[in-house]
């Protein structure tokens, strides 16, 4: 349609021999401006709640993700990240080549990881704010602003191993988008959804649901589902099917999610999943009580109450789509969004986390959307007042989440919050345990080890750990009961066999050392340190070649590792490899410069060399590190007394 032209007025057109005098007034600020203007005060609002985390450091797992990370060190590694799913706890690699790209910036500083989460997060809210606007839902940015801030989200924000959710998030969001903005053109899949998809699977797999969602949201908006709709989902179906399925194998195989804890019936988890949906739901309505870690609760089939979870959801829905003429598909459409994209984590499906807890809050990450934009679409259509709402919503969850954000300030504070929130946390009371043995407090760590194993007997992780305490402790026969007591419960805990295999190797049982520590490489072949100690018991066995085999295999997994360089070097420079033991003691120092030991040995070798300097400078070093007559007398006898 042509736009009607309209003449200025005589008195105010201005003749072509006189310039103008007076300037047209300011424009007024647009409806989109004002809408821009207030995703960015979104965008703001949220990095600002977000502070605590900005200066928070490395939790639970973050070692594994991050720290501890061997595939983030070279480039090497990322071709691992990418081709090795043992490589890294779980097979998420574009999740990780993020991890490999910032530390290849910030190294181990936690507060790049954390801002470039909280970025993501940020990103997210903005795209939820683009797609409901494109779909014409009432209270958008009401919707958007609850999702930001909401402090159920803190979770996976705040932290750092979480990434995978906020990550895949953002693809997942903005394959979306990219369908809505196409699908009226009839390119309802094409390459651009295609590759986000891949990359937001790549991420994390719980995003597997986004072609569902596709055809959730196709019926919500026209009623029906065409033939061209199903087929043109087909390829992202598929795609999505095959990396979930490898999510669930690496699950069972990789992480462990295996045993007692996962052996339940089909009814069993009907029982969960129903119960779960209405948690999550409560949780949204009431963020009070938040807990990393909740109690898992007991599973009863025979207990008729606990079917009203299930049975009270199953109604929901089927009164929400059979009322759809009278109250509009909307509310099912959202109802069945919630509850498919939980759906991974709704207990059908084994994950290691099943073994303490059958929910958390960051697995309703992308979920809560479900909820969220209904309650908000609702409120906007009454009221009218939806952007108003979004402010005062931001004013009330922002509070909250800024609260909760410090809680993720450091390994004891989380830990100490989930005690307060949930006492039966045996799962908080092992890693409380770990941590005050970091710091040296034993006696302390074995009473935290003990509290767990009261609250599960079973707790392999607690045993060994405990195991540990004690033996620093100097209680060697309880610790060897102890170590045994978590293989009796796990077979399969691979520190337990190590641990138990170096105590035995340490009282000279060398030969039922050896079974262990065989047993531990075979459970964890990726780890360095198992078959560092598995060389050691060869080379104290004599059987040098088996032990230079092991001694290699540990370097080639972990190149810095300097005790292995040190006990490599002991085993050449026996077999008078002089030449390569020195150059694996210096390998050791370098790694590890305050390795007495590795000092002083570097020190006897250049010595025997004949490199008089050199080694009067490893072991002046030696003796600075650790004072002891045999360090002295070494440099003594090499200096003349001088």
């Amino acid at each position: 349609m042509a736009r009607r032209r309209t003449a200025l007025p005589r008195s105010a057109a201005t003749s072509a021999s006189e310039p103008r005098r007076a300037a047209l007034p300011a424009p007024a600020v647009s409806s989109n401006q004002r809408e821009w203007l207030a995703a960015a005060a979104l965008v703001l609002v949220t990095v600002l709640a977000y502070l605590p985390a900005l200066g928070a450091g490395f939790i639970w797992d973050d070692d594994a993700y991050v720290t501890r990370n061997g595939a983030l060190r070279d480039v090497a590694g990322l071709w691992r990240i990418w081709t090795s799913p043992g490589a890294t706890p779980q097979y998420y690699p574009l999740t990780f080549t993020t991890f490999w790209l910032e530390y290849r910036l910030w190294g181990p500083a936690p507060a790049g990881y954390h801002a470039v989460n909280v970025a993501l997060h940020a990103a997210n809210a903005v795209l939820v704010w683009r797609i409901l606007s494109l779909l014409s839902v009432p209270g958008a940015l009401l919707a958007a602003s609850i999702f930001a801030l909401h402090p159920v989200q803190v979770e996976s924000v705040a932290w750092i191993t979480e990434r995978k959710n906020v990550l895949s998030g953002l693809f997942y969001l903005a394959a979306l988008l990219v369908h809505l903005r196409r699908g009226g053109r009839g390119r309802v899949v094409d390459g651009a959804v295609l590759g986000l998809f891949a990359a937001a699977l790549f991420s994390k797999t719980v995003t597997c649901s986004l072609p569902a969602a596709i055809l959730l949201i196709e019926w919500w908006r026209r009623g029906s589902l065409t033939r061209r709709d199903w087929t043109a989902v087909a390829p992202l179906f598929a795609l999505g099917l095959l990396l979930a399925g490898t999510t669930v194998w690496m699950e069972r195989s990789h992480v462990g999610a295996v045993g007692a804890d996962w052996d339940l019936s089909f009814l069993d988890r009907c029982l969960i999943a129903g119960r779960a949906l209405w948690f999550y739901a409560a949780t949204l309505v009431w963020p009070v009580g938040l807990s990393f870690v909740y109690p898992r609760w007991q599973v009863d089939a025979a207990d008729w109450l606990q079917w009203w979870y299930p049975a009270s959801a199953l109604v929901l829905f089927a009164a929400t789509l059979l009322l759809r003429r009278r109250i509009g598909r909307a509310p099912f459409a959202c109802l069945a969004f919630f509850a498919g994209t939980l759906l991974p984590a709704l207990g059908f499906f084994d994950v290691f986390p099943m073994r303490y807890t059958f929910v958390a809050d960051h697995y309703q990450y992308l979920a809560c959307l479900g909820l969220i934009v209904l309650a908000a679409a609702a409120f906007d259509r009454a009221t009218g007042r939806g952007l108003v709402a979004a402010g005062v919503a931001a004013a009330i969850l922002a509070p909250l989440t800024w609260s909760r954000a410090q809680v993720y300030e450091d390994p004891r504070t989380l830990w100490l919050d989930t005690l307060a929130n949930n006492p039966t946390a045996w799962m908080a009371h092992n890693n409380l345990g770990l941590l005050l043995q970091q710091e040296g407090s034993l006696a302390e760590a074995a009473a935290h080890y003990r509290a767990a194993v009261r609250l599960k007997p079973d707790d392999d992780f607690a045993l060994n750990n405990l195991g540990n305490a004690l033996h620093g402790m100097g209680q060697a026969d309880e610790a060897l009961a102890q170590w045994r007591a978590a293989l009796a419960a796990n077979p399969g805990n691979a520190d337990a066999q190590a641990n138990l295999g170096n105590a035995l190797a340490g009282q000279g049982d060398l030969a039922p050392a050896e079974v262990h520590l065989r047993e531990a490489v075979r459970l964890a072949p990726n780890q360095a340190s198992a078959r560092n100690n598995l060389a050691n018991v060869l080379a104290l066995q004599g059987r040098g070649e088996e032990a230079l085999r092991e001694y290699q295999a540990a370097l080639q997994l972990e190149p810095q590792y300097a005790e292995a360089h040190h006990n490599l070097a002991v085993l050449l420079a026996n077999n008078e490899q002089r030449a390569a033991a020195i150059e694996h003691l210096r390998a050791a120092v370098r790694y590890a410069p305050a390795y007495a030991e590795a000092h002083y040995k570097l020190g006897l070798l250049l010595a025997a060399d004949g490199q008089q300097q050199a080694a009067v400078a490893s072991l002046r070093r030696a003796v600075e590190l650790a004072d002891t007559p045999a360090y002295r007398d070494a440099l003594a006898q090499v200096t003349g007394g001088r």
